[in-house]
């Protein structure tokens, strides 16, 4: 059983979490850039591709490496937050088994918080993009192997097909298939596998385009889904 402090430390983890994913840069980008609405223009979306689309390249890899960080910064901020505030506030510290043991499944439910906040943020009325980058992010921190091995069949499947949302699931797919064959703890794997899960069914609407054959790709001037 954790104590009260590591409690309290692992509720503000998850909802500092939420917060950094819900940052809107997609939208921020938009006003701050131009002065418009980037849910209005493109294919509607707060996403990185919807930004190249909308306002160029420049903006594109501003928004892409911030919504990264953002998984990055709630992963790092979740692992060092619970250990040092449980041994601030409590009496007795937690042991170093406890922290062990438990603060695994505090940094899992921060990823996840992450890309909630990404896809649904509470600043923009709960929308928002399919939480690729930041699930990037949450990867690279989380366990860095696999999300360079995601990343590496992002960047493949995107050269060969051109398709952002297909690029993205297959990634998703392989960022599962990687925590599972590699040596993670357990909560690391529960979350990237409902992590991906909720990637790929974000993008149901891209999956039914795919299979009528109507996905655009980049380059082609229809605005791609977001991510």
């Amino acid at each position: 059983m954790t104590s009260p402090a590591f409690q309290i430390a692992s509720l503000v983890a998850v909802v500092v979490a939420y917060l950094l994913g819900a940052t809107p840069t997609g939208y921020l980008a938009g006003r701050l850039l131009k002065g418009v609405d980037i849910r209005r223009l493109g294919s509607s979306s707060t996403g990185a591709t919807n930004v190249l689309r909308t306002l160029g390249p420049w903006p594109f890899w501003g928004v892409l490496l911030i919504d990264v960080l953002k998984g990055v910064a709630a992963i790092v901020f979740a692992r060092w937050f619970c250990p040092w505030f449980s041994a601030w506030a409590s009496a007795t510290p937690p042991s170093a088994l406890d922290l062990q043991a438990w603060t695994p499944w505090v940094v899992s439910l921060a990823g996840l918080a992450a890309l909630l906040g990404h896809s649904r943020s509470i600043w923009l009325n709960f929308t928002g993009g399919k939480s690729v980058a930041t699930g990037l992010g949450v990867l690279l921190a989380m366990s860095w192997p696999v999300g360079l091995g995601a990343l590496a069949v992002f960047g493949a499947a995107l050269a060969v097909t051109r398709i952002m949302s297909f690029s993205s699931m297959l990634a998703a797919l392989t960022a599962v298939a990687f925590i599972c064959a590699l040596d993670q703890p357990t909560p690391y794997r529960l979350m990237v596998i409902a992590g991906g899960v909720y990637v790929i069914v974000r993008h149901r609407a891209n999956i039914q385009r795919l299979l009528a054959g109507t996905e655009p790709r980049l380059g082609a001037g229809k605005a791609e889904p977001q991510t």
